[in-house]
Formats: C-alpha cells, sequence, structure tokens
C-alpha cells in the first residue's frame, strides 16, 4: 500500500493516515499503536509533515499578492506591476516670524533662514516634535524688518546621506537607512567628485514619458523594512551615472498622522545675514497661520493590494470611473477615500465629464486651490475629452434609536450599560 498524499494542515488527521498505512503492512498487523513506543515515533513524524505543509502552504500564499501577509512580498509583487506604495507623509504647517536687526551695526540687507530644522514643538508626554525646510529661505530686510511670512514647515528630522559611483560595482545599490521617510521631500544633487563645488540637482519621475538618455532623473523604489531604494537612469530612460560621481541624497524621517493638529511653536532655526554673519536676536514670536495637517501613515498592506493591480490596469490613462478612483491617491497623497462616476449616470445625463469625490484624511472637505490642483494633474492622464469635475462630499448623519437588552445579573446597573454602550457607538462612529 502506497503512503496517501497529505492534503489535510490538521495533526491528529496526518497521524491517522500515517497509523492506516502502518496497519495495512503486514508486520505491524497487531501492533499497538496507542500504548507502544512507535507512537512516538508516529507523533514525531506527523508533527514533521505538519510543519513541512504549514510552511509549503504559507509560501505559497506569498507568491500571490492577494494573499500575502508580508509587507516585504506584498511590496515586491506591487512591483512587478510598477506601482510605489505612497510613504508616511510629513505633517506640514504655515507660519510666520519676524526679526528686528535695528540693533544691528552695518545693518543687513536680507537675511537666510537655513535648511533644517526652523521650529519645535512643546513636550507633548515624552515627545517633542521639530519643523523643518528642506531648503533655504533668503528675504528683505526693509526698515530694519525682514519678515519671513507663510513659511511652509514640514515636521521630522532632516537627514543627509551620500554615495560615490563605483563602477567596478555591477550590483551596487543606493539604499536610504532610515525608515519613515517621506518621499515627496526626498532631494537629490550629483557632484562631479566629493569635492566638486558644482552640483547638478536630480528630480523624482513618476514615468518614462518625456525621459530621454540627458533626463536628470531618479527612481525610487520600496525595499525591506520599510525603506527606500534610488535608482538612475541606464543611458536611455535617464542619465546614466559615472565613476566617480557624488551623489547626496537629502530627506525628512517624520512621525506621519502623530504630528497633526499642533498650533504651538518655538524658533530654533539658524539665521544668518548677507555678510555670513549668525543671526540670534531679534526674532519675533512664531504666529502659526495654519496648524499642522496632512501628515500619514505609510501606505497599508490593504491599499497596496487593492490599488496596485488597479494603478496596472488603468495603464497611466484615465478612461473609466475605476481608472480616476485609482489615480487620485497617486496625485493626492492625502486621500483617505475616493468615488468616482461617469456624467451618463446622471439624471438628466452629463457626457464627456466624470464626477470625483475625495475623502482627505485630516478634514471632510476639500479646498478649491486642492480642487484645482488636482484637476490639473489629472489632465496629463485624461483622454477622449472627457472633463473630470472634483466635487464635495454629501455626509449622512445617523441618528440611533437603540433598544439594549442585558443580564441585570452581569451588570452593576443599567446606567453602566447604557454608558458602555453610548461610549462604544460614539466611538464607532
Amino acid at each position: 500500500m502506497a503512503l496517501v498524499n497529505f492534503a489535510d494542515l490538521d495533526f491528529d488527521q496526518i497521524k491517522g493516515s500515517i497509523k492506516d498505512y502502518l496497519r495495512a503492512n503486514s508486520d505491524f498487523t497487531d501492533y499497538d499503536f496507542e500504548g507502544s513506543n512507535l507512537s512516538t515515533i508516529i507523533d514525531v513524524l506527523a508533527y514533521n509533515t505538519y510543519i513541512t505543509s504549514y510552511n509549503t502552504n504559507m509560501v505559497t500564499n506569498e507568491v500571490f499578492i492577494d494573499s500575502a501577509t508580508l509587507r516585504e512580498n506584498v511590496v515586491s509583487l506591487a512591483r512587478n506591476v510598477g506601482y510605489v506604495p505612497r510613504s508616511r507623509k510629513s505633517a506640514r504647517s504655515k507660519i510666520s516670524f519676524s526679526v528686528d536687526t535695528s540693533g544691528y551695526t552695518n545693518a543687513p540687507s536680507s537675511l537666510i533662514l537655513k535648511a533644517g530644522t526652523v521650529c519645535t514643538t512643546s513636550t507633548f508626554g515624552d515627545q517633542s516634535y521639530s519643523f523643518s525646510i528642506p531648503s533655504d529661505i533668503t528675504t528683505p530686510v526693509i526698515n530694519n524688518i525682514a519678515k519671513f511670512t507663510d513659511i511652509i514647515v514640514y515636521e521630522g528630522a532632516q537627514i543627509s546621506q551620500s554615495f560615490t559611483v563605483d563602477a567596478f560595482n555591477p550590483n551596487q545599490r543606493f539604499i536610504l537607512d532610515n525608515a519613515g521617510i517621506d518621499t515627496s521631500l526626498i532631494k537629490v544633487n550629483v557632484r562631479s567628485n566629493a569635492s566638486a563645488s558644482a552640483a547638478t540637482t536630480y528630480t523624482l519621475a513618476d514615468s518614462l514619458f518625456d525621459l530621454n538618455d540627458k533626463s536628470m532623473v531618479f527612481f525610487i523604489q520600496e525595499v525591506e523594512d520599510e525603506r527606500y531604494e534610488l535608482i538612475f537612469g541606464d543611458g536611455i530612460f535617464g542619465r546614466k551615472l559615472q565613476e566617480p560621481e557624488f551623489i547626496t541624497a537629502s530627506y525628512t524621517v517624520s512621525n506621519g498622522k502623530e504630528a497633526n493638529n499642533l498650533n504651538s511653536f518655538k524658533f530654533s532655526g539658524s539665521l544668518m545675514d548677507d555678510s555670513d554673519r549668525i543671526v540670534t536676536s531679534g526674532i519675533s514670536l512664531i504666529t502659526v497661520v495654519e496648524s499642522s495637517h496632512s501628515g500619514a501613515p505609510i501606505e497599508t498592506i490593504e491599499s497596496i493590494k487593492k490599488y496596485g493591480t488597479r494603478i496596472y490596469a488603468s495603464r497611466d490613462r484615465a478612461v473609466t470611473s475605476s481608472d480616476y478612483e485609482a489615480l487620485i491617491p497617486s496625485i493626492y497623497p492625502e486621500t483617505e477615500s475616493v468615488a468616482a462616476y461617469g456624467g451618463e449616470s446622471l439624471n438628466p445625463p452629463q457626457f464627456g465629464k466624470v464626477f470625483i469625490s475625495i475623502k482627505p484624511y485630516n478634514d471632510r472637505y476639500l479646498s478649491n486651490l486642492i480642487k484645482d490642483n488636482i484637476r490639473r494633474k489629472l489632465q496629463k492622464y485624461s483622454v477622449a475629452g472627457i472633463v473630470p469635475e472634483v466635487v464635495d462630499l454629501k455626509y449622512l448623519y445617523v441618528e440611533t434609536n437603540s433598544n439594549v437588552y442585558y443580564n441585570p445579573n452581569l451588570a452593576p446597573s443599567g446606567n453602566t450599560v447604557k454608558t458602555a454602550v453610548s461610549s462604544n457607538v460614539t466611538t464607532y462612529a
């Protein structure tokens, strides 16, 4: 009798199959499998088969994007269809402050706010948040006052990392060491060598359109541990790097949505005048024009599974309503949910239009400025004269009128149950 193929993952069923096989063998016809030492051997065989079957099943699941559970595997499978998961987003705030230079001898004509940390928050618990700018900001001094107005600052630490191109290492990779990077704030400069002063700025490319062998671009992809790798051109799509060029990448490592809704800052930046003197006095208190907002976590595994295949199906063009739903999160990363529908489904119908409703993470509606930016970005994807319209959501507010039954022997009082139910309903809502 041939040993059966094991199709089950249940330990007892595997053990029973082994016993049935041994009982069919004439050498073990009247053997007591339960009370003998052979029972221990059977347990070991069954356990080994059980573990092997389990591992085989898990490995097989990780091969397909629908059933994969490990983030690295889901990201790798999404990479096969050209999808880059959305990174963590830094919370951003708009601030203003001024500097009085009347006490300076040889008053400067301009002041420079250096890139890096600009302000910090008070400590909340054990956590303090710093906000920075990715590049220098210069403002003129007028009547001894330099006004830094409506500066957008981003939460997170500014980090710089360098690489030297090695032509003798065909497997060289440019991996940024930190997790929690906001990829929209990555800045890459390339110099001819480590000692050169002149640098060329490379921009992040999200497609191969309009690229040639001289395009100064780089691409990114997520790798293990939620880190990112910089990828440069191959001489066909994008300029190919040459030895010994020196790469400097600066980026922001943020805390995501944890830094939202902050509105109290103190100055901790670096100011210099046009004579390279450090400015430390005459700095006013910071006025918060906009509280911190738009911080968001890295894209979840479920979202990658949902949008990765949809982006691949859209082929970077927007024709159907599903195409628009897939493209919006990549155009506007603060999207929490999106719904799109064609104008032909309305009464009366509006042919040639697609209507899009977007729920942002930290608000209920989009501003008109953001709507205009989204429509403008959608133009390069829209085909056949389809006109996208971004419309406000319509919220449905539900009032609950519930009768709750409970066992008085298991609850201290009716009011306790009422409070617990109301609290949970409010939390769910």
